[in-house]
């Protein structure tokens, strides 16, 4: 049984950690009132960055190349993320429709770079990944260290450490007040004084940014290259954490690692006795029917932001 949590647990985090970043972003997008179905575009966009950035500039960066290249992923996926905000926030579009066609265009822009930079459908495998680590002393527990801090992804405790300070900001502090006001009932934050088109603007981007952030990690440390198919779902799976975990940071974490959990069953599987007669072929696909199953409500029916998708027109009511 140990033997099977220690190839477990360590792959369920390693999967997790794209979409705990990527559905911290969505929660916060959501949160403000702005539907962010782009986070699958947003991931190929960080992907893309920090995937090209990593193989141009390895040799003279060395073995800071790949967070430098998750701090350029970050600022590219921001940026990108006003292609969602402009339209949805100041032209008040359908926030849905803008969502799936940044899904559409940051593939399409993301092959097209690629063809024009490296002349070929998809990048060579990165040079500079993001390496596993055993923590120091906390690897020669007994039990849990071989478990928890051995060979692991450090990118795995940031994501984590990641969602307790969302939680906090959310919830504990001002700023967090403000998105979650104007994400509920916009005319009453805006009566008190509240910029409801700049918090939501700042919401959007924010959650650009760690949807980029999921994206580099994914690059780095899974696919270690970019393709038409490096991202594959990742972003939707992000969007079915945020709502099973009911918009909330730490209950999106804990989604992320069930969905994470089911994506690691496919590569043990095989050694747990319940699955190992069981085709490949289903573990491949049960992160994915799981995610359908999240969406359609089967866990629990989950109450979205009252004013989630909802354009906002000043002095409306």
């Amino acid at each position: 049984m140990l033997d099977i949590l220690y190839s477990l647990i360590p792959q369920t985090l390693f999967f997790a950690a794209p979409l705990i970043f990527t559905a911290l972003g969505g929660v916060y997008s959501e949160r403000s009132g702005v539907i962010n179905i782009g986070l699958e575009g947003l991931m190929v966009i960080g992907a893309f960055a920090a995937v090209t950035f990593n193989l141009l500039y390895a040799n003279a960066l060395g073995t800071m190349t790949p967070w430098i290249s998750l701090l350029v992923a970050m600022v590219a996926s921001a940026v990108f993320s006003l292609l969602l905000a402009i339209p949805a926030i100041t032209f008040r579009a359908d926030q849905t429709v803008t969502g799936v066609a940044i899904n559409m265009l940051a593939l399409g822009f993301g092959v097209f770079m690629i063809k024009q930079i490296f002349n070929k459908g998809q990048t060579e495998f990165i040079s500079e990944p993001i390496y596993t680590k055993d923590v120091p002393g906390l690897v020669d527990i007994p039990v849990i260290g071989e478990m928890f801090f051995n060979n692991m992804y450090i990118t795995s405790y940031i994501a984590i450490a990641f969602s307790f300070v969302a939680w906090y900001v959310l919830f504990k502090t001002p700023f967090g007040l403000r998105i979650r006001a104007v994400g509920e009932h916009p005319m009453a934050a805006d009566t008190n004084g509240i910029k409801v088109y700049t918090t939501r603007y700042i919401a959007v981007i924010i959650s650009g940014a760690l949807a980029g952030i999921g994206g580099g990690v994914f690059a780095m440390t899974i696919s270690l290259n970019f393709s038409v198919s490096t991202i594959a779902g990742q972003g939707f799976m992000a969007i079915a954490a945020v709502i099973f975990g009911k918009w909330n940071p730490l209950g999106a974490m804990g989604a992320a690692l069930f969905f994470g959990f089911a994506q690691s069953l496919s590569v043990v599987g095989s050694s747990i006795p319940l699955l190992e007669n069981v085709p490949q072929v289903y573990l491949l696909i049960a992160p994915y029917v799981l995610t359908i199953l999240a969406l359609a409500g089967f866990i629990g029916r989950s109450v979205a932001p009252k004013a989630s998708g909802v354009p906002y027109v000043k002095g409306s009511r």
